[in-house]
């Protein structure tokens, strides 16, 4: 294996860890500290401001909401060269409350009347549900969406939403969702704080983790708990391994119809060894001799199954032949690009398994290959799937690639399996045993400036602007993680989803990534993935439900063993 109760608020964060610095931030404080209070404030920043002005906040500040709001800042020590700084920015908002968003219909003036509602269409498919709406007796708007250019995104207007009323409840937006659904319309109760307006003022509650490696004697391993395939929550992977801090770490399956649940979605290497290949380009955070040295790196792979006299190219690594999330794989349908959220198809797969897959190899049509622990082919079995031998190996082959198998895979002929991690310009990389790498994206910042990069790693979606909408453009919990100028690598949650805490747009995140000193930095799953766990407690307040999601892989900050 790689290897609570929550309290709320930051008093909680203080009866837990005992506090060492306390900053509340006014327009009359200032310090230069990361982990102190920040600077006096500059001009204030209109309401009216379409994006917030970076050179009106003080030199510390979050550039989050007008630039004369409150800031409170309270760091504690965790352990040496470990520090968890809680911010807490701005206020409740009287401006913002509740409202409807309706789903928009193709209609019979869309370009495509045939396409499903959406929260996103044009402006003559808004224009004709919002005429509708009033007819039927609801007060409907119709709202052009605009969102900010970004490296390698054009932004501009996205498309128009309709809503409905303007309420001072959640549960007063709910009662008007079920009106109009009695009356045939579909739609969700949003709160208009996390549609991502500069002007908003708050509030925003932000947990930095900063390990500073001249100080740092502990480690800071990617854990993925017992085995790959099976979801465990960030406290479980924290407490099992006695961490002093985790944060949740890279995308991973969750729909069974997309793969195995808890398996990676994208590059995943713990303690040195390739288990997940990556999709196609995507960063990955570089963790470098358990939390000495930190990077963020984009990767693709390659890999063989090797007979004595022929190879076979490899099509993935521990995961469900034929299903491969956020795509980005050779020859995957409907593309071998990165898509965000999106699972491609590939009839035709050759899949190595390691025993850190889990007890059973994927069952399904198709052939395996069936290794002991010196390679040497045991089993040639149809269907695929089952136990492997103690120490054990797999290859699994679909469709057109099971001829090709079952020429390789004689009964006691050895077979070779290797993977090669490649770096972005195709050269191979040798993590050491001491290196984690763990998957995300896009890009925030890179040599310190602002580098945002949704198109380049999926997140824009062809014709579906509803999904930037909601993934990049709106606020909601997110979990970051980099390294600034000294070499620190530095952890970051942030809430959202909920009044109290509005989240943060992509480019917000990539603003706060900035601001808080990072050279370079990246977006880690998040939603109702975004925990963080200190002292055996979960101290922020993960959005779903049903309270803190099971994910893939943590990120653990381990106390020194010595």
């Amino acid at each position: 294996m790689k290897k609570s109760k929550r309290l709320c608020g930051a008093a909680a964060v203080l009866g837990v860890l005992g506090v060492l610095v306390t900053a509340g931030v006014t327009p009359s404080q200032a310090s230069t500290d990361l982990t102190g209070s920040i600077g006096a404030p500059g001009p204030t920043a209109l309401r009216s401001n379409p994006q917030p002005d970076r050179h009106a906040y003080p030199p510390d500040a979050l550039p989050l909401g007008p630039s004369v709001l409150t800031e409170t800042r309270t760091t504690t020590t965790l352990q040496p060269g470990v520090t968890l700084t809680r911010i807490v920015r701005g206020e409740s908002d009287p401006a913002l409350g509740w409202t409807v968003e309706v789903s928009i219909p193709g209609g019979d003036s869309s370009p495509d009347p045939d396409a499903p509602p959406t929260a996103l269409k044009d402006k003559a498919s808004a224009d004709e549900l919002a005429a509708h709406l009033k007819q039927a007796g609801f007060t409907a708007r119709v709202e052009e969406v605009t969102t900010p250019k970004v490296a390698d995104y054009a932004g501009g207007t996205l498309g128009w939403r309709v809503r409905v009323g303007t309420f001072d409840s959640q549960s007063a937006a709910t009662a008007e969702r079920a009106r109009l659904r009695t009356a045939g319309y579909t739609g969700s109760a949003v709160f208009t704080g996390w549609d991502g307006n500069a002007e908003d003022r708050g509030p925003w509650l932000v947990d930095v983790l900063t390990i500073d490696p001249r100080r740092f004697r502990g480690g800071l391993d990617a854990s993925y708990g017992p085995d790959l395939e099976n979801r465990e929550t960030t406290s479980q992977l924290a407490n099992t391994a006695g961490a002093t801090a985790a944060v949740n770490a890279g995308f991973f399956v969750l729909d069974p119809a997309a793969g195995a649940p808890g398996d990676p979605a994208g590059v995943g290497v713990y303690d040195g060894r390739l288990l997940s290949e990556p999709v196609n380009g995507r960063p990955g955070l570089v963790i470098h001799g358990n939390g000495r040295q930190t990077e963020i790196a984009r990767f693709t792979w390659r890999g063989r199954v090797a007979g004595t006299d022929t190879s076979l190219s490899l099509t993935g690594v521990n995961r469900v032949p034929g299903l491969i999330r956020n795509c980005g794989g050779e020859h995957d349908i409907p593309t071998s690009l990165p898509l965000h959220d999106v699972t491609c198809t590939n009839p035709d797969e050759l899949v190595a398994f390691t025993p850190d897959f889990g007890q059973r190899t994927p069952q399904g049509e198709g052939a395996e290959a069936v290794l002991d622990a010196h390679g040497r082919v045991v089993q040639l079995r149809s269907p695929r799937g089952g136990p492997l031998p103690a120490g054990g190996s797999s290859v699994q082959a679909t469709g057109r690639r099971v001829a090709e198998l079952t020429a390789l895979a004689q009964a006691g002929h050895r077979l070779q399996i290797s993977t090669t991690l490649l770096d972005g310009h195709g050269h191979p990389v040798k993590p050491s045993p001491t290196t984690d790498i763990v998957n995300g994206g896009p890009e925030l910042v890179r040599d310190g400036r602002l580098h945002v990069t949704p198109a380049t790693d999926g997140m824009v979606h062809p014709g579906d602007p509803s999904w930037y909408y909601d993934w990049v453009h709106k606020r909601n919990p997110r979990t970051l993680a980099g390294v600034d100028a000294a070499g620190r690598t530095v952890l970051v949650t942030a809430d959202g989803r909920s009044t109290g805490a509005l989240g943060l747009s992509i480019t917000e995140s990539a603003e706060v990534a900035k601001a808080l000193g990072l050279r370079d930095a990246m977006n880690l799953d998040g939603g109702g993935s975004t925990t963080l766990v200190a002292d055996h407690t979960v101290l922020n307040h993960p959005s779903d439900a049903t309270g803190e999601r099971p994910v893939g892989d943590a990120l653990l900050i381990l106390p020194d063993r010595n």
